[in-house]
């Protein structure tokens, strides 16, 4: 993912850069990261394995299949169970015992938002603590201001049953005895440093979350590495991180030493479940009514229609609707409550019709979504096909089990180079049987032609 602001680029760069993607769409990680937050309130469901790599090869390896086996404070455990809690998430069940064992050990694990990670170190941080001792016991950091509210509540809701008010946003120039800090680094650092509200050495664990969108910030990196420096080498140490990016692994070996390390073992991706066709069409008023022939010939509970530009999605969404759809646009200028509260409704099928650029195109798990069209398809910034996203897009449909159809709308012979392109990246090509030479198979998926006069 780029690094860009949502808002960087105008209308004018996209129509000039036809081959590239628009630079206002890139995904920007810290923003995709809170929109993930937002929508997410409940666990959502992962097919990785967990893999476990630890320090000590020797030590046992132990998993808790429920909350009552690691032993927590009565009123931790109460409070799991008042916020909904059942049973532990699977990066909970591993994660959770190396974190609360004595001695203490330091941690390196891969999980995304909404796997119920959160919880896991909220849980380690508050077994950590002593009420009676009035200084900072943990420190946590949250790698940008807009943020905080939402971890902090977080927080707090986990913490309603611990026996004193231990969490608050710490003010600059007040000295605060609280004994959970969190905070963005370069706040924390001066925390530190400068204001002498905190002292390093009396912390005993040392938090970092979502360590690859914060290290993709500038200075969050170096001003994570002086903090780190500044507490004694008993302190514990919890690095978290969505990737395990080289940058990302470059950076955890720097600030933690012999750690226990959590991967997701990747899981093959199989589409099985998504019919794939193309479609030949001259312009974008030919893609339109092909799109409008999809709808004459189909029963579509959901659809969601992927553009190239913001120009592009606002025009198409526009037409839909004359039409008489019930559509919603998603695009990059949006804040990301703005998307958020978008794709909500969408989810809620207040709208059948999702129109929308690359911001829409991981991460959104609808279960009523039978179709996605690629009006344009996925393109890198050398105009070659962007396989992930491609992958990502149509993986918005056949979720769940459930049958799904990706349409692309093919108007060029370079779009169509974009099709072979895809075909060869997941797989060699072969004809299918049943569907002659017009079809591309790969990875047990084929995408075949679909003439413009449908019939299903």
């Amino acid at each position: 993912m780029a690094e860009d602001s949502w808002a960087l680029a105008v209308d004018v760069q996209e129509t000039t850069t036809p081959s590239r993607l628009a630079a206002g769409d890139r995904v920007n990680k810290a923003e995709q990261s809170l929109l993930n937050k937002l929508i997410r309130c409940s666990l959502v469901k992962n097919g990785n394995q967990v893999e476990v790599q630890q320090a000590d090869p020797k030590s046992p390896l132990f998993s808790a299949k429920t909350f009552e086996e690691l032993r927590l404070k009565p009123e931790l455990l109460k409070g799991v169970f008042t916020m909904g809690f059942n049973r532990p998430s699977r990066i909970q069940e591993n994660a959770l015992p190396m974190m609360l064992a004595e001695p203490r050990q330091n941690l390196i694990a891969q999980s995304q938002s909404g796997t119920g990670k959160t919880a896991a170190f909220s849980l380690a941080m508050l077994s950590h603590v002593n009420p009676e001792n009035n200084w900072t016991h943990v420190s946590k950091r949250s790698y940008t201001p807009f943020t905080l509210p939402l971890k902090t509540n977080n927080y707090k809701q986990q913490s309603k049953s611990f026996p004193r008010n231990i969490l608050n946003i710490v003010e600059r120039g007040i000295k605060r005895q609280e004994q959970i800090v969190i905070g963005t680094p370069g706040t924390v650092l001066d925390w530190c440093t400068k204001y002498k509200l905190i002292d390093p050495k009396k912390i005993t664990m040392f938090v970092l979350d979502e360590a690859d969108v914060m290290i993709a910030r500038q200075g969050h990196r170096e001003q994570s590495i002086r903090i780190q420096r500044l507490l004694n080498k008993s302190c514990q140490m919890l690095l978290f991180s969505a990737t395990f990016e080289d940058s990302v692994m470059t950076f955890a070996e720097r600030v933690i030493s012999q750690p226990n390390i959590i991967r997701l073992k990747r899981v093959e991706e199989t589409l099985e479940t998504i019919k794939q066709f193309y479609v030949l069409c001259r312009r974008k008023e030919d893609k339109f009514i092909a799109l409008c022939d999809l709808y004459g010939c189909l029963t579509i509970a959901q659809a969601m229609i992927f553009c190239h530009t913001r120009k592009m999605a606002a025009w198409l969404a526009s037409r839909l609707i004359e039409e008489g759809h019930q559509v919603s646009l998603l695009s990059g200028e949006m804040t990301v409550e703005q998307r958020a509260a978008v794709i909500e409704r969408f989810r809620n099928g207040n709208e059948k019709v999702l129109v929308t650029t690359n911001v829409c195109s991981r991460g959104i798990d609808v279960e009523q979504v039978s179709l996605v069209v690629n009006f344009d398809l996925p393109v890198d910034m050398q105009g070659n096909a962007d396989n992930e996203t491609y992958l990502h897009r149509i993986g918005r449909t056949g979720r769940f089990g459930r049958r799904g159809f990706a349409v692309n709308m093919v108007d060029s012979d370079h779009s169509m180079d974009i099709i072979r392109q895809i075909e060869k990246h997941f797989g060699t090509t072969k004809n299918s049987p049943s569907c002659g030479s017009n079809c591309l198979t790969f990875s047990k998926t084929s995408i075949c032609f679909l003439p413009r006069v449908v019939r299903w």
